[in-house]
């Protein structure tokens, strides 16, 4: 299976089961649009001579494409399916945690799944004895796992700041009598941040999301406090500092658009304009009932914007101001194992939430969904069932993701968008499958801009020292 497409000029195709990514002239998009549809040799060759085309040329460039196949990077089988049996059957181990260490917000944001923190249910925040359950709970089902992740979530975990940081304190003393090393992240809206949590998370957390949603007039319409007045001015210089403290790593600025910032492009620039390297924009994910929904009618501009965002990236890379956007980070070398490709975040199974309370959900977002309890952090799963019924969640289960070339990008998507969707969760969500194949193709056209231009300064370092300052290797 290949996929053929054009990006801000690049021609390219990409071998969905090889992961094989080719940069073609529009001769060669000809023959290997024939090949797709198993057209051969004579009938391809001569349809494109009828068109002008010189035969000699035409036929070498079959010849190359069908060298390509022999090596193993045009159509390649799928050699994925026959694994799912034995990650099927696999011991399940849950390996990270999502901690909403506050079910309690100091902001009242317009698209919040949290209800401003209350999870369909009461506002609360999470005992340290609770936290202490359900580090202890992480470890006795890592199995021999090692490494752990602990996300304090919210809500707003800061309101709870006394309790997150005994949390990441037991931690360490439990890595030190069970031999495990835990990954602790923190999500935050930043209105309570100081020098002492940016410190104490500079020093324990290895990963903190700051949310913003962009330009001032975006940010403070959707993401107010409870009496209307907007967080960008508040937040801003606190997540420039806090972003400077982090040496620009190891953070991202989250924001989400909607319907009322088509234009979200302009948003993710400007994050950049302010100073922040590492930026994720999320779509937001809403019922059509809501105005500022996404609907099926907004999807050609957004698309539009990825193309302009991905060019732009390009543009800033190469006058040195460039940074990262998170549904265009894709690693062609390494990247997740073949399991997580196939069935995605491991909600349900690897990755669970955990209530104020102590109960267990698949993931944040279905915490509230009484159906979906999966039992607590003191007696442990208790619904085998849901956690089965997650477990056979793959790109294969799902008709939609079967001949998607994107799937092994993706992982199936969202279970719970499927579910609020769908009522499945073994579905897809469409809206949000059309805007993550645009992002792969944007994110596959930047690795091919980006690895054309290290080519060409590779070249004229050659041609300038003849390889001696080590540059070409």
């Amino acid at each position: 299976m290949i996929h053929l497409f054009k990006n801000n000029g690049y021609a390219m195709c990409l071998d969905v089961n090889s992961g094989s990514v080719h940069v073609i002239d529009d001769l060669v998009w000809d023959v290997l649009a024939g090949m797709d549809r198993g057209l051969d040799r004579e009938t391809v060759i001569r349809s494109l001579t009828e068109q002008g085309t010189d035969a000699a040329e035409a036929a070498e460039a079959w010849e190359e494409c069908e060298e390509l196949r022999k090596e193993g990077m045009l159509f390649t089988e799928d050699a994925y399916a026959d694994a799912l049996d034995t990650y099927a059957d696999r011991p399940v181990v849950v390996k990270a945690l999502c901690l909403h260490i506050a079910h309690d917000c100091n902001l009242a944001c317009r698209y919040c799944f949290a209800e401003e923190g209350e999870y369909h249910g009461r506002r609360a925040l999470m005992s340290e004895e609770v936290g202490r359950q359900a580090l202890d709970f992480l470890v006795r089902n890592s199995g021999s796992r090692r490494n752990l992740e602990v996300d304090f979530f919210g809500g707003e975990p800061t309101l709870n700041w006394k309790t997150v940081r005994n949390l990441v304190a037991y931690g360490r003393e439990l890595e030190k009598t069970h031999d495990k090393v835990f990954r602790f992240t923190l999500t935050t809206n930043g209105v309570l941040l100081n020098d002492e949590i940016m410190e104490f998370c500079n020093r324990e957390m290895g990963n903190v999301v700051l949310s913003i949603d962009g330009r001032k007039e975006v940010n403070d319409r959707m993401r107010p406090f409870r009496n209307g007045k907007g967080s960008y001015d508040l937040i801003v210089p606190k997540f420039q500092k806090f972003a400077d403290s982090r040496n620009q790593d190891k953070y991202y600025v989250r924001g989400t658009f909607t319907h009322f910032n088509l234009d979200f492009a302009a948003d993710v620039l400007h994050m950049a304009d302010l100073g922040f390297k590492q930026i994720s924009i999320e779509p937001v994910v809403a019922p059509p009932s809501e105005e500022y929904a996404i609907r099926e009618e907004d999807l050609p501009v957004i698309c539009e914007q990825y193309d302009i965002l991905a060019a732009e990236m390009i543009r800033r890379h190469r006058e040195g101001r460039g940074f990262n956007f998170f549904h265009f980070m894709m690693d062609l070398t390494g990247g997740p194992c073949v399991y997580k490709r196939l069935s995605g975040c491991g909600s349900g199974t690897e990755y669970l939430a955990v209530t104020p309370w102590g109960d267990l959900y698949p993931c944040h977002q279905f915490v509230g969904n009484e159906p979906f309890c999966m039992g607590n952090v003191r007696d442990g799963v208790v619904r085998t069932d849901l956690r089965d019924a997650f477990r056979r969640i793959n790109v294969y289960a799902k008709q939609s993701c079967r001949d998607c070339f994107a799937r092994f990008y993706c992982s199936g998507g969202c279970a719970a968008n499927s579910f609020n969707f769908t009522g499945r969760i073994d579905d897809v969500y469409e809206i949000g499958c059309v805007m993550q194949r645009k992002r792969v193709e944007c994110a596959l056209m930047i690795k091919a801009a980006l690895a054309e231009e290290a080519d060409t300064v590779r070249e004229a370092c050659d041609e300038d020292c003849g390889g001696d300052c080590g540059f070409s290797g």
